[in-house]
């Protein structure tokens, strides 16, 4: 099957941005990866995405995904275009967000009689078909894609889309990439990054950005270091550089309790290393830094929000509490914290769960049903 992926921004040619954040989105995370595995799968997968900046290319092969950058101001030629010449062997479309590019791929394949599926990866992206021309088009694919419950939901009340057409399949991930930690190396690596063995260490990995919770998080450390004047705090992702000033200062004043790391390539030692995992988002899809963390073994607290709530069973593999009850997050830390034996089980929990269900080797080939049918 050759397969057209359309993405709102995809390999824009910059790492960050001015502040600090990183240019690379979840939803560009997602397609990157779901590209590659569907190549895995035998597939032929062609991303269309905005072109942004001058110096990057208007076609190049990156890592076997035909990638093409669409000019502005006319992408809807350029796609019709495309589509017509060089890309007329394309047999199905796979939108991922609401890109407005795409809904001319949308009237492409309605003409043409090929499928489009198109998939929400969080609820910012939910749209109502009654809003203007483009959401009427989005409201007319041939499937659908909800990562989460919520985000099914919101495709059924606000964009009028029958059930049936409707998939939950969560984005999936490599968790051979996320092997459970035991108490051997958790200790190795405390160590190695300079911590005592026997202290707790709980983990916030994500974008450092205030819809993440950052203000929360650190109400909630001060809490805890009343508590716990030992444990330690390490903070992983890329972010604004306001808010990592602010943890720094914070750190500062709680006796050098919180380690920011910043951006990472590679996450794994630091899943390895903790002790607790803590998500205090406000709001989210489906949390790929969850995904990894449980899969790893790490039992989590975090907000009460979509996504979350499809994997965290309270009092099983974890614990959700309000997004912005310092306290009450500080409090359920607290219970892991003091309990070994619960934390270990919990972990074992929540790694079974993600590996059994949001694997790439289950999510992908689902996936791929989804796109090729009619």
């Amino acid at each position: 099957m050759n397969i057209c992926l359309l993405i709102k921004d995809f390999a824009v040619g910059k790492k960050f941005l001015a502040d600090g954040r990183p240019t690379k989105s979840g939803a560009e995370i997602h397609g990157e990866n779901h590209a590659l595995q569907l190549i895995k799968l035998g597939h032929r997968v062609t991303l269309m995405t905005k072109k942004r900046f001058f110096h990057t290319a208007a076609r190049e092969n990156l890592n076997g995904i035909d990638l093409i950058r669409l000019h502005p101001p006319f992408r809807w030629l350029e796609i019709f275009l495309r589509l017509l010449t060089t890309h007329r062997d394309i047999d199905a479309f796979y939108i991922i967000g609401t890109p407005k590019f795409s809904v001319w791929a949308i009237l492409f394949a309605r003409l043409f009689n090929k499928p489009v599926t198109l998939a929400l990866t969080g609820k910012a992206e939910i749209f109502s078909a009654d809003k203007n021309w483009r959401n009427k088009i989005l409201a007319t694919c041939t499937h659908y894609v909800a990562t989460t419950k919520e985000i099914r939901d919101g495709f059924i009340e606000s964009g009028g889309i029958v059930p049936e057409k409707i998939s939950i399949l969560p984005h999936g991930i490599d968790t051979a990439k996320y092997p459970q930690s035991n108490e051997t190396r958790r200790r190795e690596l405390k160590i190695s990054h300079g911590v005592d063995p026997n202290q707790k260490v709980l983990l916030f990995c994500a974008r450092v950005v205030k819809d993440k919770g950052v203000d929360t998080l650190q109400d909630v450390w001060r809490l805890l270091h009343k508590k716990f004047p030992a444990a330690i705090l390490f903070v992983v992702g890329g972010g604004l550089n306001h808010l990592l000033d602010e943890l720094r200062k914070t750190s500062a004043e709680l006796d050098d309790s919180i380690k920011v790391i910043g951006e990472v390539d590679a996450p794994q030692e630091f899943y390895q290393l903790a002790d607790v995992y803590i998500f205090p988002s406000r709001h989210e899809g489906l949390p790929t830094s969850l995904l990894e963390a449980m899969a790893s073994g790490l039992p989590a607290v975090t907000s009460d929000i979509g996504g979350c709530e499809d994997v965290i069973a309270n009092d099983v593999n974890g614990y959700r509490v309000y997004s912005e009850d310092a306290a009450a997050f500080a409090e359920k830390i607290s219970v892991l914290f003091n309990d070994d034996e619960r934390r270990k089980i919990f972990g074992e929990r929540a790694a079974k769960l993600i590996r059994e269900t949001c694997d790439f080797a289950t999510v992908i080939p689902k996936l791929a049903e989804i796109i090729a049918a009619r």
